[in-house]
């Protein structure tokens, strides 16, 4: 589920023919690699601690890789146009908290689909305000979205009266993100599946991918051609805090809880996965599947680094090398260049 909108030129050296690399193959090339590097990984991991491989460590590791995962999807249309969006993380956290109030008993107590519904609306708007920030008030998408996380962060803790809103008393909404419908198969990984399946066909099959590509590629030439970029551009906002939301509702319910101080960082986690899988942080390139490849991928890490009795920091400091690695393989792969 990888879609690009040009394939570079390449030159032969001995008869300086020109022939065109389709740039799908490269894309491939990279979820193969990555896909290569998560199974290398896992062999080491369980020679060095053999209980790495147990199914109960697995089945955690791909809970642990959904959030990560949907943000990757929304973030992966955001980032096709050519722009970003800090906002996913602790826009997590204000979604989960909003939700929470809906249906919690210290909030209104009402059923839990109006919180499910409520939380993804949330996230719904903030989408929308980032994309009306960037869009039409013109502002540069890492400021824009740097001073709505702030304003997501601030709101969270307002919502919360700056503590932790508990969710146990409320019967299956654990189940949503924890439960088994497929034996031993947490609910979230299911969901995370299915929601890869739509993006893929949003960004595939839609007027929303292919704008947010041609966006992203060449806006200027793409607006000429009589494009409303705008509202595309909104659009692509919306859809990636639609994904906020949902990683909001599955985050409180695999805690039972909704934290308005949890979620810092987990922006650079997305950001990362989606550019790992092969979407480019110059827009115009975008990879659904890759996108959960890399969130896969970078709980590999975690997960293995916290088996092996690694101390949080220097994960973290993992995580960074990582970033940087496949920010400098989105480079090479766009020819050496960045602007």
């Amino acid at each position: 589920m990888s879609v690009t909108t040009n394939a570079p030129i390449s030159e032969s050296p001995a008869t300086g023919v020109k022939w065109a690399i389709p740039e799908r193959y490269k894309v491939f090339l990279q979820q193969g690699m990555v896909l290569l590097v998560v199974v290398l990984l896992a062999i080491f991991f369980t020679i060095m601690r053999p209980n790495f491989a147990s199914w109960s460590n697995i089945s955690s590791l791909l809970l642990a890789s959904v959030v990560t995962g949907v943000q990757a999807l929304g973030l992966s249309f955001v980032i096709a146009t050519g722009g970003i969006d800090l906002t996913p993380g602790l826009g997590m956290a204000a979604t989960s908290v909003f939700a929470a109030l809906l249906i919690a008993d210290e909030g209104l107590g009402l059923p839990i689909w109006v919180g499910i519904i409520g939380g993804i609306a949330a996230g719904a708007l903030l989408g929308l305000i980032n994309g009306s920030l960037i869009a039409y008030l013109k502002m540069q998408p890492m400021i824009a979205t740097l001073a709505m996380m702030m304003v997501c962060w601030g709101a969270a803790l307002v919502m919360a009266g700056g503590k932790t809103v508990s969710l146990r008393s409320i019967a299956g909404y654990d189940q949503i993100a924890i439960g088994q419908l497929i034996p031993s198969v947490p609910n979230g990984v299911i969901i995370l599946i299915l929601l890869a399946i739509v993006a893929g066909i949003v960004m595939n099959k839609t007027a929303v991918g292919r704008y947010a590509l041609a966006i992203g590629s060449n806006k200027e030439a793409t607006r000429i051609s009589g494009v409303n970029t705008p509202r595309w551009e909104v659009l692509a906002y919306i859809i990636c805090g639609v994904f906020t939301g949902i990683s909001g509702i599955l985050m409180s319910s695999r805690l039972s809880a909704a934290q308005p101080t949890l979620g810092q960082g987990y922006e650079m986690y997305a950001i990362a996965a989606a550019v790992i899988g092969g979407t480019s942080l110059r827009g115009g390139r975008a990879s659904i599947f890759g996108a959960v490849i890399g969130a896969v991928t970078i709980q590999t890490i975690f997960n293995g680094l916290t088996v092996m009795g690694v101390q949080d920091q220097w994960q973290k400091v993992v995580l960074g090398v990582v970033v940087l690695v496949a920010v400098f393989v989105d480079i090479m792969r766009r020819g050496g260049k960045e602007e």
